[in-house]
C-alpha cells in the first residue's frame, strides 16, 4: 500500500512553519511527523500539499493508496487500524478525517459521499495549533524516547560529565561528543544525536533531545521539553521550545515556550518574554483569522518562521508571532506580530529585498555543505507574493 500525508484543514493554524513545509515535516518530540509515520509504516511517505511546494515535496501515487492527515500523531493501535481500510473507507474521530483509502484517480478528491465512514473510537493527539508544537513536546519527547531507542545500546558516556538520575534515560547515538557537561535524567530522558556535540560547563534538564550534528555551546542552561534539532547550535538559556533544524541561537539570552523554524538565527543577547507581568493567558496572531487569539497558555514566547534572523540585543514580548525571511533589529520591544520579508524593527518595516534574500540564504546553505536552488527560490518568491498585502 502507498501512503500519502495529506496537510488537512488546520494548515493554516501551523502557519508560520507551513509557509515552508508540508504539515508532516514539522518537527516535534525528537523527530518530525514524517518520520513518526515512516516508524509506525515501515516505509517512505510522500505529501499532498499545497501546488508551490510540490515541486519540493512532491505527491507519489500509486494503484492504491492511503490518505492520512499530517497533523495527527500516530501510535501503534490507529496505524494497525488505518492499515486495515478497505476499500471506499475512510476513518473519522468526530468531525476529524484521520485516513481514507482511495485509487490513484481519487487521490485528491476528497468527496464524503462515495466513501463509508468508520469511527474511531480511541483518542487521538492531534496538532492543531501553532503553540501545541512546544506544549505538546514535553509528552511527545518521552514517547519517542521510549519507541525509537528500544532495543537499541547507547554508547558509552564519558565519566568527566555529571550524571543524574536513571542512568538508563540517557542514550548516546554513536559519533556524539559529551565532556565536563551537567545532565540531569530525573525529570525525563536525555537523548544525545549522531555527532552531536555538548561543550563542558553545558547544563541540561530532561526530557531534551539533541538531534544529528546539532552543538550545544559552553555554560548553556536548558530546561526540560526541549528539542534541539539537526545541525542547530544553541547556547543561553533555553525551556521547553522546539528548534526544527539548521538554526543558531549562538549566544546568551533568554529563549522560552518557543518555536523556530529552520534557518534561523537569533544574534547575541537576543531576549524573549514568555510570561506576561499580569500572568494572564497569551494571545498570539493566527493567519487563519487575522487577529490575535487567546491561547489558553499562561506560557508563550515567539514563533519564528523559516529563514528569519535578529541583531544583537533584540527584544521580543510574550507571544510574538514572525513569519518567513524577516529581518528584526533595533532596540526596544518588537512588534507582536511581523510579516514575511519584513526589514526593520518597532521604528519601522519595509520590504526584504528578495534579491539580497537569495544572497543570504545560499550564503547560509553553504555553510551546511547545502545549495539553495531555483526550487527554494521558488518557493520564497510565493511566500513574498501571498504575504505581501500584511506589509503594506
Amino acid at each position: 500500500m502507498n501512503y500519502i500525508l495529506f496537510d488537512g484543514t488546520v494548515r493554516d493554524e501551523l502557519l508560520p512553519f507551513t509557509f515552508t513545509r508540508p504539515v508532516a515535516d514539522i518537527r516535534i518530540g525528537m523527530s518530525t511527523i514524517r518520520e513518526k509515520w515512516e516508524y509506525f509504516l515501515g516505509q517512505n511517505t510522500s505529501s499532498l500539499t499545497l501546488d508551490y511546494l510540490r515541486r519540493k515535496f512532491p505527491p507519489e501515487t500509486q494503484k492504491k493508496n492511503i490518505l492520512i492527515n499530517a497533523s495527527i500523531l500516530p501510535d501503534k493501535a490507529l496505524v494497525d487500524r488505518i492499515m486495515n481500510l478497505e476499500e471506499k473507507q475512510e476513518l473519522i474521530h468526530g468531525d476529524v478525517l484521520i485516513a481514507r483509502y482511495a485509487f490513484e484517480g481519487e487521490v485528491e478528491k476528497f468527496d464524503d459521499s462515495v466513501m463509508e465512514p468508520i469511527e474511531y473510537e480511541q483518542d487521538i493527539r492531534q496538532l492543531s495549533h501553532v503553540w501545541e508544537i512546544f506544549s505538546m513536546n514535553n509528552d511527545v519527547l518521552r514517547e519517542d524516547f521510549r519507541q525509537l531507542t528500544a532495543g537499541k545500546k547507547s554508547a558509552a558516556l564519558s565519566k568527566t560529565n555529571f550524571v543524574k538520575g536513571d542512568a538508563s534515560n540517557i542514550f548516546v547515538e554513536e559519533g556524539a561528543r559529551v565532556e565536563f557537561a551537567f545532565l540531569n535524567a530525573t525529570d525525563g530522558p536525555v537523548y544525545i544525536g549522531k555527532d552531536a556535540v555538548i561543550m563542558e560547563g553545558a547544563k541540561i534538564s530532561g526530557p531534551f533531545a539533541l538531534c544529528e550534528h546539532a552543538t550545544v555551546k559552553m555554560d548553556a542552561k536548558i530546561y526540560g521539553g526541549t528539542t534541539i534539532g539537526p545541525y542547530c547550535k544553541v547556547g543561553g538559556e533555553i525551556s521547553n521550545s522546539v528548534i526544527f533544524g539548521y538554526s543558531n541561537k549562538g549566544h546568551d539570552g533568554f529563549l522560552g515556550n518557543s518555536v523556530l523554524g529552520e534557518w534561523c538565527n537569533l544574534g547575541a543577547d537576543t531576549n524573549i518574554s514568555n510570561l506576561k507581568n499580569t500572568y494572564e493567558s497569551v494571545k498570539l496572531w493566527s493567519y487563519s483569522s487575522g487577529h490575535f487569539e487567546n491561547t489558553g497558555e499562561q506560557f508563550c514566547g515567539l514563533m519564528m518562521g523559516d529563514h528569519s534572523k535578529t541583531g544583537i540585543n533584540t527584544m521580543f514580548n510574550t507571544g510574538t508571532v514572525v513569519g518567513v525571511n524577516a529581518n528584526i533589529f533595533g532596540d526596544g520591544y518588537q512588534r507582536n506580530f511581523i510579516p514575511s520579508f519584513s526589514w526593520g524593527g518597532k521604528h519601522g518595516l519595509t520590504h526584504y529585498d528578495l534579491r539580497k534574500a537569495f544572497k543570504v540564504a545560499k550564503a547560509v546553505f553553504a555553510r551546511r555543505n547545502k545549495v539553495f536552488d531555483k526550487t527554494e527560490e521558488k518557493i520564497l518568491s510565493r511566500i513574498f507574493e501571498i504575504t505581501y498585502n500584511s506589509r503594506r
